[in-house]
This record gives C-alpha cells, sequence and structure tokens, in this order.
C-alpha cells in the first residue's frame, strides 16, 4: 500500500496518541505497525552524520580484532565467517572463513547482530550478505551446477527449485542479501566470467535471472544482480572499457536488469568495474540516477563491486584521490561503497561526511538502505533460531534437485556411430583424465555437500563392468617454475637484494632498498612501493643463486621486457628494449649447492609491469608419460572416457579456447589406438575442437555439474537419463570468429572469411538426444493482427525414436522489415518438454505484443505493422516450422 506524505503524519499521529508503550513513542521508528517511509523518515532524522556514513558502507570479513568500540556508529553490513561454536567474543567475531558448519555461523551472525542492536546508539541491525551464484558459499551448503550449466537446462521451472533451496540455506544461516545473480550477457565466450552468467541472449537470461530473483525475494532475501552494465569488453576481456551506443544498452544488456527488478522484485543492483564511454560505472550519473533510478523507478539501493569507487584513482585515472572517487559515485547515484576491509573507511570518509555530497543525496541513499532493513524485517526479528539451524546440519536434504538440475544441463555434442548410450556388452571401461578426480564445482563455490566426481559416479553405475583409471595430463603444463627464496642468499639472507630506482637507468641513490625472498612480481595498479613512482621507475637484484643439484638446467626471466640477467658477471639473457611479455630461458652448467653471483636487471616506463625469475629444476615435465601410461589403459578397455577441462574465471580470461595442456595431445594418441573414445567436457565456456573433433566418436559437456555431476553423467554414459541441456552460448571453429553471436544485426556485406566460415561450430540452442522428434502441424490462430493485438501458434511434436526424452522447443522471432536494423534471429520462448517414444503433444506459444515490439528510430518502444516470421526450432541453426504474422497498420 502506498501513502501519501499527508497521511503519514497523520499515521504517525494516530499511533503516538493510542500507543501506550513508552519506547515506540519515543522511537517511533521501532514501531512495526508504522509505514515503513515513516520510520525510515524518524530514523534518519535521529541519525547524526556518522551514523549515517556508515550505514553506507559494507565489507566483507569482521571486527578484525577492533575494538566492537569502533564498530559504534553501525554499519550497512557484513560478510560474516564463523567463528567457534558459541563464542560470545566480539573481537574474534568477523574474521571472513565460509569454512564452519551452518550452527557456527548463526550463533557468530547473532553475537555479531546483538553488538549491533544492544550496543550501538540506535540499535540499527546489520544485513549478513553473501554470494549465492548456484549454491551458497558455505560449509555444508548444496552446490549446484554452475550459472551458464543451470541456462543450459532451458527450465526456468527448475531454476526456482533450485533458487528456492539455495534461498532456504541463506536464510536459516542468517544471510539476508545474496550479491547474485549474474545477469551480463556472454557476448565474447573469451571472457572469463561466461561460466557465471546465463549465456549470450537477453531472453533466455532475462526468464533465468527473473526466476533466480523471484524465489529469493519471495523468501524476503534480496538479491543484487550484478554487474551493471555490460562489464566484458573487446577481446573478450573482463571489465574492459565499453562505448556500446544507447541502443545496444536498450536492446542487449538491460532487459536483464529491468525485468529482475520489475518482475522479480529485485531491491539491489551491483555495479560493474568497467567505464561506460568514459566514465566509470560505479559513478556514472547517466547509468546509475536517470536510467536506474528516475527512468526506471528502482527504489532499491546500489552497491558498487568490492574496490571499484576507488577504482577511479588507481585504474580509470578519473579522480584523484579516494575521496574524490567516493564524492563522485555518491553524487551520481550510487548508495553503498563496497570495500574489503575496515580501514578502508578512513579513505572515504571524506566524501561520506564532509559538504561536497549534497546532503540531501546522502539521506536518500541512507533512506535506501534503512527501508530494506525495515522491510527484513531485521528491526523485530533480529536474532536467529539455532533449532531451525540444527535441522539442516549434516542432513543432505537437496541433493535431488542438485542431481535433476546436474543432469538437465549435460549436453551432448556428438554421437557418432551411436556410441552412447554406453552398450550393454561392455565389459572394461577406461577413465581417463585429472578431471574425472577433481569433482570442480566452478567459480563462487563453496565445498559442495559431498561431491561425487565423475569416477566415482561411473563406478558406483557400473556394476556390471570393470573401471580402470589413468590421470594422464592436466590442464597445466608446467615446463618451468619460479625460483624459490631457499636458492637465493643475499647478506646471509633468503632472497636477494633489491634496490628501486625513481628513473630508468639506475642512475643516482635507489629510492627504496629492500630484500625480496623470490622474483615474481606483476606490479598492475600500483608502484612496488609509495615512495616509488607508479609506471617509472627500474629495479636491480643481485646475490647468489645454488642449485640443489647437478645438471644443465634452463634459466631465465619471464615478463614485460626489458630485463637482463646476469650469471657470475656474465650477461646471459637481454631483452632490453621494451616491446612485449616474453620468456627467456638459456641453458646453464649448475654444480650442487655451489654459490653463483646473479644478477637481474628490469625497467619498466608506462606501468602494469611483471617479472619473473624462473628455471626448470625440479620440474617433471612428465607429461609424454603420463600419455603413455593413458594409452596403455586405453588399450585395455572396450571403450574409452576421456575427461577433459578448460581454466577461467574472474581476471582469467582466455585468449586461445582449445584446451591447455597436454590434453589435445592425449586425445589423439588415446583415439590412436582405435578404441572408441568419448570425451567429456568440463568448463563454463566454449572450447574449439578442430584439432581432435573428427577423431572421436562422442562428445558431452558437462560444464561444472555441482556436487552430484558425477551420478548424473554416469546415468547419462549408460543411458538410465537422456541428455536434453542446450548450449546457452555459441561454441565457435575458431577465435579468429570471435565475437560470434546468433543474435547480430545484418552485414553490409557477408559473414565469411576466405579461409574460414563464418558460422559455429555449435549453435546456440543446440544440444543432441538418443530420440528424435518430429515437428509438425503449425497453426497460426490469426496470420493478421492489429497492432498491440495478441494471437497464439500452435504446433505438435511426436517424439519418433525409441526412448524417452524430453525436447527444448524454441520459438525465434524475425523482423522482415523494419525500420531500423533488427537481429537476424531473436530468440523469443522456450519450453523444455518431456515425450515417451511415439508420444505426441501440441503445444502453444502466445505471441504478446511484447515479443514483436523494437526501439525505433527515435528510441521509442513500438511495434512497426510488416510481416514477422515465427519460427520454430531444436536449436537457432535448426528451424523446422516456420509462419509469418503480419501485423495491419
Amino acid at each position: 500500500m502506498k501513502y501519501t506524505v499527508p497521511v503519514l503524519y497523520l499515521t504517525l499521529a494516530i499511533s503516538l496518541l493510542f500507543n501506550t508503550d513508552s519506547s515506540a513513542q519515543q522511537f517511533p521508528y521501532k514501531n512495526a505497525t508504522l509505514p515503513v517511509e515513516v520510520r525510515v523518515k524518524d530514523l534518519l532524522n535521529r541519525m547524526t552524520a556518522e551514523e549515517k556514513a556508515w550505514q553506507l558502507f559494507m565489507i566483507p570479513g569482521d571486527l578484525d580484532h577492533r575494538e566492537p568500540e569502533q564498530y559504534k556508529h553501525g554499519i550497512f553490513g557484513l560478510q560474516v565467517s564463523a567463528a567457534a561454536q558459541g563464542t560470545e567474543n566480539t573481537q574474534q567475531l568477523l574474521r571472513y572463513n565460509t569454512t564452519e558448519n551452518a550452527l557456527a555461523l548463526v550463533r557468530k551472525i547473532n553475537s555479531i547482530q546483538k553488538f549491533f542492536v544492544e550496543k550501538t546508539r540506535l540499535g540499527i541491525p546489520i544485513i549478513a550478505f553473501d554470494e549465492a551464484l548456484h549454491g551458497l558459499v558455505r560449509e555444508g551448503a548444496t552446490s549446484f551446477p554452475q550459472a551458464i550449466a543451470l541456462a543450459a537446462t532451458f527450465d526456468t521451472t527448475l531454476m526456482k527449485q533450485v533458487a528456492h533451496v539455495i534461498a532456504m540455506e541463506a536464510k536459516v544461516r542468517g544471510i539476508r542479501q545474496v550479491l547474485s545473480p549474474v545477469v551480463n550477457i556472454a557476448s565474447d565466450v573469451r571472457w572469463g566470467r561466461v561460466e557465471e552468467t546465463y549465456g549470450e541472449d537477453p531472453f533466455l537470461t532475462t526468464e533465468m535471472g527473473v526466476a533466480f530473483v523471484k524465489a529469493f525475494e519471495q523468501m524476503n532475501i534480496i538479491t543484487t544482480p550484478k554487474h551493471f552494465i555490460a562489464n566484458v569488453g573487446e577481446g573478450g576481456r573482463d571489465s574492459y572499457p565499453i562505448h556500446h551506443n544507447e541502443r545496444l544498452l536498450e536492446e542487449i544488456h538491460f532487459p536483464p536488469f529491468i525485468a529482475c527488478i520489475d518482475r522479480g522484485g529485485a531491491r539491489s543492483l551491483m555495479t560493474s568495474y568497467n567505464s561506460i564511454d568514459g566514465t566509470a560505472a560505479s559513478m556514472n550519473e547517466w547509468l546509475l540516477r536517470k536510467k536506474l533510478k528516475e527512468a526506471w523507478g528502482f527504489s532499491g539501493f546500489v552497491i558498487s563491486d568490492a574496490s571499484a569507487v576507488g577504482g577511479t584513482t588507481v585504474l580509470h585515472n578519473t579522480a584523484q584521490d579516494y575521496p574524490t572517487s567516493g564524492e563522485q559515485a555518491l553524487n551520481a547515484g550510487l548508495d553503498v561503497i563496497f570495500q574489503t576491509q575496515y580501514k578502508h573507511f578512513d579513505l572515504f570518509s571524506p566524501a561520506l561526511l564532509g559538504t561536497t555530497v549534497d546532503h540531501a543525496k546522502i539521506d536518500e541513499a541512507v533512506g535506501r538502505v534503512l527501508k530494506a532493513k525495515f522491510e527484513l524485517g531485521l528491526f523485530e526479528t533480529p536474532y536467529l533460531s539455532e533449532k531451525e539451524v540444527e535441522k539442516l546440519i549434516d542432513q543432505k536434504l537437496h541433493k535431488k534437485v542438485a542431481r535433476e538440475a546436474a543432469l538437465k544441463s549435460i549436453v551432448l555434442l556428438k554421437n557418432d556411430n551411436v556410441i552412447l548410450p554406453l552398450k550393454a556388452n561392455i565389459s572394461t571401461i577406461a577413465v581417463i583424465g585429472e578431471e574425472a578426480k577433481e569433482g570442480r564445482l566452478g567459480g563462487y563455490s563453496g565445498k559442495g555437500n559431498g561431491v561425487v566426481n565423475i569416477l566415482e559416479g561411473i563406478k558406483q553405475r557400473a556394476t556390471k563392468q570393470t573401471v580402470v583409471y589413468a590421470a594422464g595430463c592436466g590442464r597445466t603444463s608446467e615446463t618451468f617454475t619460479v625460483v624459490s627464496g631457499q636458492y637465493l642468499t643475499s647478506n646471509n639472507s633468503a632472497g636477494l637484494a633489491g634496490e628501486y630506482f625513481n628513473n630508468l637507468d639506475f642512475s643516482g641513490n635507489p629510492a627504496l632498498k629492500r630484500n625480496d625472498e623470490r622474483i615474481d612480481f606483476h606490479w598492475t595498479l600500483y608502484s612496488p612501493d609509495k615512495v616509488i613512482n607508479n609506471g617509472y621507475y627500474s629495479v636491480r637484484w643481485s646475490g647468489q643463486i645454488q642449485a640443489p643439484e647437478t645438471g644443465s638446467f634452463k634459466i631465465g626471466l619471464e615478463g614485460n621486457d626489458g630485463f637482463r640477467l646476469y650469471l657470475d658477471d656474465k650477461l646471459i639473457i637481454d631483452r632490453w628494449g621494451k616491446q612485449s611479455y616474453s620468456t627467456s630461458l638459456v641453458d646453464y652448467a649448475f654444480e650442487k649447492n655451489k654459490k653463483y653471483n646473479i644478477r637481474i636487471e628490469f625497467y619498466e616506463p608506462v606501468g602494469n609491469a611483471h617479472i619473473k625469475l624462473v628455471w626448470d629444476v625440479g620440474v617433471p615435465n612428465d607429461w609424454q608419460a603420463k600419455i603413455d601410461e593413458a594409452v596403455n589403459v586405453a588399450k585395455k578397455a572396450d571403450v574409452v572416457i576421456i575427461t577433459a577441462g578448460i581454466d577461467e574465471g574472474e581476471f582469467q580470461d582466455r585468449a586461445m579456447l582449445q584446451l591447455p595442456g597436454h590434453q589435445e595431445e592425449l586425445i589423439k594418441q588415446v583415439t590412436a589406438t582405435g578404441k572408441p573414445v568419448v570425451v567429456v567436457l568440463v568448463g563454463g565456456s566454449a572450447i574449439t575442437m578442430n584439432n581432435w573433433i573428427e577423431e572421436v566418436e562422442g562428445i558431452v559437456d558437462v560444464w561444472y555439474p555441482g556436487e552430484e555431476g558425477g551420478h548424473a553423467l554416469a546415468q547419462v554414459l549408460f543411458g538410465d537419463y537422456n541428455p536434453a541441456g542446450r548450449l546457452p552460448i555459441t561454441f565457435p571453429l575458431h577465435e579468429a570468429q570471435l565475437p560470434l553471436i546468433y543474435n547480430h544485426k545484418p552485414t553490409g556485406r557477408g559473414d565469411d572469411y576466405n579461409n574460414l566460415s563464418g558460422l559455429p561450430l555449435f549453435p546456440f540452442g543446440f544440444g543432441l538426444s538418443y530420440t528424435t522428434f518430429a515437428y509438425r502441424n503449425l497453426k497460426l490462430e490469426k496470420s493478421e493482427i492489429a497492432s498491440g493485438q495478441p494471437t497464439t501458434l500452435s504446433f505438435s511434436i511426436t517424439n519418433t525414436g525409441t526412448r524417452d526424452g524430453d525436447e527444448v522447443v524454441q520459438l525465434y522471432l524475425k523482423d522482415v522489415l523494419a525500420s531500423v536494423a533488427r537481429p537476424v534471429l531473436e530468440l523469443k520462448g522456450f519450453q523444455r518438454i518431456t515425450l515417451k517414444a511415439g508420444e505426441t503433444k501440441n503445444l502453444t506459444f502466445t505471441i504478446t505484443p511484447e515479443i514483436l515490439k523494437m526501439l525505433n528510430a527515435n528510441m521509442e518502444w513500438v511495434i512497426e505493422p510488416g510481416n514477422f516470421e515465427l519460427l520454430i526450432g531444436a536449436s537457432s541453426r535448426d528451424i523446422r516450422l516456420k509462419a509469418v504474422l503480419t501485423v495491419k497498420p
């Protein structure tokens, strides 16, 4: 119910007149019978500048061994870690650690909340927040398939179930805000954070995002869709600057956020690290105030990504210092500064407490935070029930949902000669690859609640077969390593003596002298030390080096040239000219324990420095031996399952998309045995396969399948479950095609290269089944409609195979003629259905005005008259039925 201002004050006056509770009369904000707006206004009027400032500051971790007095003004919230069970020692409270069980966490949060509610002047409770991308990042919490895998299910009903379970497990632990979901569009699969997204399509991302958000918000847990906005830039690089025009943002990047707010009820958003048209997202007034808060009417609060506000000082170079960056952010419409340490408050306190930020904007931001805390009921019920969480501890209550999610997410990419499901007459199965044992869960994951890896899953299912295993070679192929400090000495200390100069030629006296235990530095955001220029310096390291054994070894430097390496005063590596990033190694004969003089010289004139001292001492380099072992194991089997994976994640973008390490050689040499091979891919993004795809019979993508992934894959391999996952991203043939998305706008010439097709390896929406489906009898209720009228598209689907299975039916739209260029194809609907062998079902899609609208040349959302192709298919490249709908003028 909404109240006008006069009604609010009348309500307050009546309440005060008849309420006999003295505390309620004294503090109306504590009166739960009053409207939230009244309570917020009353509390704001009682707050000091310091108390307001601390409501706009959030951190992970805890009291950091500080006296509680330092939190006397309160704080927005904390990413609370668990302490020892039953502790009441406030100084031990908030050290970030997610490995304690749920009961310890509940007691911890209760203890913390007790301090803020009972020991601070106004008793404003905190919001305990956490990550929950595909499961709460806590001990004992269920780990579901990674977000990209959940998108591959094309099943919003399942997504609601998964989100509901995560929300339950969060709420019982006292987590009242989750920094999830990621509803960015994965427009380039080189981006390391593709795994966290729902893929490349705005419609699929919207539907999955809304399903996730709604489940949490209905349980009164605040969701924080992120990252606002478009934090993948050119080259697929994380948080790179974007220069998207407003049309692209409105058509592709904004829709999931708008829907999560309007349909899902999201009460918070997180900004991205990148800049948009030259202004960082966290202080972009056009984005935060004009679009989000004014145009969209967002009434929740906006938080920065961790340390993003200070990024304008050390990255974007648009703020001279931290107070200025805080001022810019708060004035632009940011509400809460998210930092990583308590002490960072001091960096922004001049902005939070000074006169450079309009006090009305401070009050607005604080009001949004307080509104959320009142809506969460924290003032009335700040403490958690230990009895509720005790029911949850050590009980694997949600594995059934985790298993179903994993099953539905698995995508069958290739199945030549019907190698899958595995034949009943197979007696020996070889499982090869480190991935089979690792049980990786993906980014932003907890430990899971009893993770079943691939090898375990296959062994438990293969009751009539013998399963043999070889690790093979993994994702990494280490040929050299950083020289440990134990082999370096200087002045009787471990490591080398470093001399740092604020010039490029080592002239004059060094500005800094220190001992560096090992040479392995990445000075990207900052200089080596506060006394050293950021981006214009040189360093000389000197001392002695000794090898643990006698032999000829490779030694050298890796990093940004220029660098030089001297051994016993002889120059052995010289890349002094600044050109690129390189690794330079030379062979050198060492005698065991003999000391050799070593000197390294390095300079960096523009910043972003990398330098490592490396050698191959102690590096086994045994990848071929591991492949040989795998080949021998494969020869003993009737069929081979090779597990292979990729490395990715936040700030781990991939320039090349092939399997890393020597995994491709592993596949080639195993297939050369003549044994039938199925490759199981583990990872959250696209993989190129040109070097080996024709040599294997089967390919299955399990993404990061969650804690029940091993069981789920085994069910698919043995035919207990018919796979029906679909790709939410496009798999390219080669990196040269990138970015490659299905819903691009028409080109001025063509899509192909003169030496490569423009088509993908696997298109968006693709996925195979153990059965087949026939699409028939397409009917359009009305082939002509007036603008704004709905109509219905109906058709039938028959399972024409011999196995029961799911089909993911996809509705695409093509605007035949428009006033501005429209995508060549747009997903506008999908349904995942189950059909028994031989069964037929009739399906319908309602063609609503929302599906047909477009952004015209005047940036207005309209439905233009003309023809629209309605396309029904099994993927974006596999269209089975087509109808033409005409919208009359």
